[in-house]
């Protein structure tokens, strides 16, 4: 089954307006975000709480594109069908968050989502090579989750290891942590498909003044699409 590589920017409501997400959402996909990230955080896998199941299930009333959650929570398993039930069409699970992280994709997958499967800077590629089959997405984390606006590690040699190990697979390649338009080219050239950004996407903007997110989103797009072939 084909899968579309084209660059995906996939703000992270993170770094939006706490106070009005459902219009964040709104005018991001209004600038051109292709896909909505939602980070969820339990304070014991990752050192940050954010959003439970009915906060998403709200947000998800205002996207239109792909929501796109990101479980960075230990265990993962008893949640699955309440974020299922909250509207996520994408749900990642980090591979170190768990001991059997094969049932937790089929777990999702049986929830009717596509599954995802995060590695932590310092989990190699290969974690993975098993859970190819299972996985529509991998996101490679590149800064270590818990927190907004880190730094970015260079994760380049994972990517295209993952890459390599992907072949003609439908799955994307995800990364999360420190895209900018600086970055993106890096990840980009070395597989990369589709790029969470936070910070850079809604610094300089807001709701009553959105523009700067379409600025944003674009120069991240343009910077990804410069790689050469």
């Amino acid at each position: 089954m084909e899968i579309d590589r084209r660059i995906k920017i996939a703000p992270s409501i993170l770094s939006a307006d706490f106070a009005d997400f459902g219009r964040e959402i709104q005018a991001i996909e209004a600038q051109g975000a292709d896909w909505v990230h939602v980070d969820v955080m339990d304070g014991h896998f990752v050192p940050n709480l954010t959003f439970g199941p009915p906060a998403v299930a709200a947000f998800r009333r205002h996207v239109k594109t792909v929501m796109d959650v990101h479980l960075m929570i230990a265990p993962v398993d008893p949640y699955i069908d309440a974020y299922a039930q909250a509207g996520a069409d994408i749900l990642t699970a980090h591979v170190e968050a768990g001991p059997h992280i094969h049932r937790t994709l089929q777990a999702i997958r049986g929830a009717g989502m596509k599954a995802g499967v995060a590695l932590n800077p310092g989990t190699p590629a290969e974690a993975v090579a098993h859970l190819l089959d299972l996985a529509d997405l991998v996101c490679v984390m590149t800064v270590n989750p818990g927190f907004g606006g880190q730094s970015f590690i260079d994760m380049t040699d994972k990517i295209r290891a993952l890459r390599a190990m992907i072949g003609d697979r439908p799955i994307h390649i995800e990364i999360d942590g420190g895209v900018t338009p600086q970055t993106a080219p890096l990840v980009a050239r070395a597989g990369a498909d589709v790029l969470v950004a936070g910070s850079a996407v809604f610094k300089g903007g807001s709701v009553e003044n959105p523009a700067p997110y379409g600025m944003n989103i674009h120069a991240i797009r343009v910077a990804a699409e410069s790689i050469e072939v």
